[in-house]
């Protein structure tokens, strides 16, 4: 058994994540990953668990987000997943 990072759970199915970094890390749930290793949105603040949107090294999880906190970039952000190609 292994205690987890996040909440302190010693549980028998814990496991590890090993970042590239060199990090490694024991959660006892994906919950506890997500709380210790998504990246937040620099808009509104929520984990990013998709895709999201990446400006200039900013990390948003939507393209409004990014319009919104990277203004200066405008209508070149755009989210393509599911967009029109026209």
């Amino acid at each position: 058994m292994a205690t987890c990072d996040v909440c302190g759970n010693d549980y028998w199915m814990s496991f590890e994540v090993r970042t590239v970094g060199g990090g490694v890390h024991t959660f006892d749930s994906f919950e506890c990953a997500i709380q210790r290793l998504a990246p937040r949105c620099e808009h509104c603040d929520c984990r990013i668990l998709g895709h999201g949107v990446e400006v200039e090294g900013r990390f948003f999880c939507c393209a409004h987000c990014a319009r919104s906190g990277a203004s200066d970039l405008g209508s070149e952000i755009r989210d393509t997943i599911g967009s029109h190609p026209g």
